[in-house]
């Protein structure tokens, strides 16, 4: 399992690595006749032989359909091509093997898609870059409504590759091959829903080349963290594994309570919640294994943080809008001792007025975890999700978790991961404190922010697919341990030198 392997290529970076593989010596022609060969192989392997027909657009999209329908065609299937343009107008590689097609070529029209039978979705590519209209769109529109199943070549046509958003129109895909590495878009909501099954072809393109375009954000999984876990050794204990303190709500006490537990399943040695006094019985009979300090305002906490030894501090879950002001100051007074911090929920709606005063404060590692909601309180959300976490995390200087099904996470460097493991299940009140409580677990245990919160959110997803369906949010520690005993499977085995 290499990091990259699940490198993500935006439709710029995949143009090089096209150019980089055939200044190596391998043809654009070639790459093409193995990329329309691939989605015929496909095409073959789901359905059983049945007419099919093959949409083909202007540029080197369609070349591949016209690729994919030949081989279905010497293979014996019944199929049909159609275009959007003229053979004599398409690039060099997709014309040469628009010529090889020995059938008709039927303009594009909305009535040429069938009612069933299956369709190769190839009129436009992952590169797409303004919004699509005219006949396109109205056969994109009928292939939506229509019952065919559909096999899309990159990205369902009308899907930007780079951002998952549609563009116009786009139709759902039952299966979606694109070749060499996936692009944020096959992850990007609604891109990851279009798309269906989600095949990678591997077309000739050498592994090389990756030298020469670098990627800047990568599929979330254990591959980009899991070297850097903190593991117990035999002379661990728990006063070297960190000590997490969670700030809790006087009257929504659950929320803490799953940042607290969450925090000791994911292996922080010690966990203590600072409860309102006024609340500490409701928290010190629910808790067995955390420790429950009763705290009554700034100087209580700030008692408890003369303590450095509670190294990973988690505000906000539970901490309620009603003491704002409160909330506000307790956030300000953590972040200033530059030790480990997540900040969720209200500890980042309080500074939804002037958010520079957060971004300003922080001084340490930090992690902020903002849904939709919060995000927009907090930054710009004019660009794709991808580009306006990145742009948070360095105008905030935190590692950013922007929350969702799709969830991302950048760091100020301009790191990204795009998590695409978390089950549907995962949307009920409570998942996101469970979340805070594992970064803040794993940032005792002196994991840096950015492969804690990437950690942290895949291990979130993998616990909830375990669960499945009728997932409650307190059920997500206690599904940690079996998911954390797979994980430690896949560490490799330590030579005998110890390197």
């Amino acid at each position: 399992m290499q990091a990259g392997d699940h490198a993500l290529f935006t439709t710029g970076e995949m143009r090089r690595i096209d150019q980089a593989a055939m200044a190596r010596g391998v043809p654009g022609i070639a790459l093409m006749d193995a990329a329309g060969r691939a989605v015929a192989q496909h095409v073959a392997r789901l359905w059983p032989r049945q007419p099919v027909l093959a949409l083909c657009g202007p540029g080197n999209n369609g070349g591949d359909g016209f690729v994919a329908a030949r081989y279905l065609a010497e293979a014996g299937w019944p199929v049909r091509v159609a275009l959007l343009g003229a053979v004599g107008d398409l690039p060099a590689d997709a014309a040469h093997h628009a010529r090889l097609w020995r059938g008709p070529v039927e303009p594009i029209a909305p009535g040429l898609i069938p009612r069933d039978g299956i369709v190769i979705d190839a009129l436009f590519g992952a590169g797409l870059s303004r919004p699509v209209g005219g006949a396109a769109f109205d056969t994109i529109r009928a292939l939506a409504a229509s019952r065919a199943h559909v096999c899309a070549v990159d990205v369902p046509s009308g899907l930007s590759g780079d951002t998952g958003q549609v563009l116009g129109m786009a139709a759902a895909a039952d299966v979606t091959v694109t070749f060499f590495r996936k692009k944020p878009g096959h992850l990007l909501l609604p891109g990851r829903r279009l798309c269906g099954r989600l095949v990678v072809a591997d077309i000739g393109i050498p592994v090389s080349t990756l030298d020469q375009v670098p990627a800047g954000a990568f599929e979330n999984g254990p591959a980009q963290w899991l070297q850097d876990y903190p593991w117990r050794t035999e002379d661990s204990h728990k006063y070297r594994s960190g000590h997490a303190l969670v700030l809790g709500g006087a009257t929504q006490t659950g929320a803490a309570r799953l940042a607290a537990m969450a925090a000791a399943r994911v292996g922080a040695g010690l966990v203590t919640v600072a409860a309102p006094a006024a609340s500490w019985a409701v928290y010190a009979a629910a808790l067995t294994s955390i420790m429950v300090r009763p705290m009554d305002g700034p100087d209580d906490f700030g008692r408890l943080l003369a303590d450095a030894r509670r190294n990973a501090l988690v505000l906000g879950p539970g901490a309620g809008a009603g003491v704002s002001g409160q909330t506000r100051e307790l956030a300000l007074m953590a972040l200033a001792t530059g030790r480990a911090v997540v900040l969720d929920a209200d500890a980042l709606s309080v500074f939804g007025t002037d958010p520079d005063a957060l971004f300003q404060a922080i001084r340490g590692p930090c992690v902020l975890t903002p849904h939709d909601g919060e995000f927009a309180r907090l930054f710009p959300c004019a660009a794709d999700k991808l580009r306006r976490t990145r742009d948070a995390a360095r105008q905030s200087g935190a590692v950013v978790v922007a929350k969702g099904a799709d969830t991302v996470v950048a760091c100020p460097d301009g790191r990204a991961v795009i998590n695409a493991n978390a089950p549907p299940e995962l949307a009920v009140g409570g998942t996101g404190d469970v979340l805070a409580g594992l970064i803040g677990g794993l940032m005792a245990q002196g994991m840096a922010p950015f492969p804690a919160a990437s950690a942290a959110v895949w291990l979130h997803g993998e616990a909830a697919r375990a669960i499945g369906p009728g997932l409650m949010a307190e059920d997500l520690p206690a599904a940690l341990p079996a998911v954390l005993g797979r994980l430690r499977e896949l560490r490799a085995p330590r030579r005998a030198d110890g390197a």
